[in-house]
């Protein structure tokens, strides 16, 4: 086993094709293709599954993967400490739902990080490709909620795919309006205030499931809906109608402007927003500290965090 194998193995893990990796590599994909074979031979394990769509990891594959990370990085952070020697770059990726405070937290991170060359990626998508992108390596994080409705199937999923679920905060679920709504002034809003409004909902593709609905409430009375697949396309829809969605209560006024406000919805639910990481897998140099940025965002904004659902 060599440190080019895992460095191999790494590539075609991270473009998700062995064509693609090849090209990244400056290899030819038959010489790719026999020194993955020859490191699983030697192993005695496979680290891709292939088929007539392409490849996709195995599970020894995950947590072979896991351990050849943390093999890699260390080598190159050695090699720049004693040699000088450029390293590669860093790669660091996230799947998210849509929240404002991921990306404040990944806007520091940039500002922070002082890596020469670096690799980011942040994914806002759709709550089961989270859990897959987590599950498969695909992110090293994935942020999402879990609820009493829900935290059942998400728990399975979680230990189905080798992953732990860690919390950042809890809220109550608050309703999104333009500054101008009629609803804007009231201090609680309920369901007989918003039925007669277009609801906004993100698209949850093929698994159209509640459990995976990013929406932190469900309604079965609502007559008008609009569903839309990135949140600048909501942000938009909320800001030039009477349409509302409904989320953590969390906004930041530079990304979002002084548009929209948010209002508690009546409702006793609590919602645990958390993020998840695969257990074979330790967090990296920048995992730990975009986890350090998330956490001095909670703390510093107050939320509550006193109980989550397990």
């Amino acid at each position: 086993m060599t440190l080019q194998q895992l460095r191999y193995a790494i590539e075609i893990a991270n473009s998700g094709s062995m064509n693609e990796a090849a090209k990244r590599l400056f290899v030819s994909q038959p010489s790719l293709s026999n020194a993955i074979k020859e490191l699983e031979n030697e192993l005695g394990i496979t680290i891709f599954e292939r088929n007539n769509r392409g490849i996709s990891i195995s599970a020894e594959g995950v947590e072979f993967l896991g351990y050849a990370r943390q093999i890699i990085e260390q080598t190159e952070f050695m090699e720049n400490r004693y040699t000088g020697k450029k390293r590669s770059p860093i790669y660091f990726s996230v799947s998210t739902q849509h929240y404002p405070f991921v990306v404040d937290a990944f806007v520091m991170l940039m500002k922070e990080n002082r890596v020469a060359e670096y690799n980011f990626s942040l994914r806002e998508t759709q709550t089961y490709e989270i859990i897959e992108d987590v599950r498969t390596l695909r992110s090293d994080l994935g942020i999402l909620y879990i609820n009493e409705g829900n935290y059942k199937v998400m728990n399975k999923l979680f230990s189905d795919g080798n992953l732990k679920f860690t919390p950042l905060f809890n809220t109550n679920p608050h309703v999104y309006v333009r500054a101008g709504h009629s609803l804007a002034g009231k201090e609680l809003i309920t369901l007989k205030d918003i039925l007669p409004y277009p609801y906004i909902t993100f698209e949850q593709g093929e698994n159209n499931s509640l459990h995976f609905s990013e929406e932190m409430l469900s309604f079965t009375q609502i007559e008008k809906n609009i569903q839309v697949t990135d949140r600048a396309t909501l942000t938009h829809l909320l800001l030039g109608s009477d349409s509302y969605t409904v989320g953590t209560g969390i906004m930041d006024a530079e990304l979002n402007g002084d548009g929209l406000v948010t209002i508690p919805f009546d409702s006793p639910e609590v919602f645990t927003v958390g993020w998840i990481a695969h257990k074979d897998r330790k967090p990296g140099v920048m995992m730990s500290a975009y986890i350090d940025i998330l956490n001095d965002l909670v703390t510093r904004n107050n939320f509550d965090l006193k109980t989550f659902l397990l």
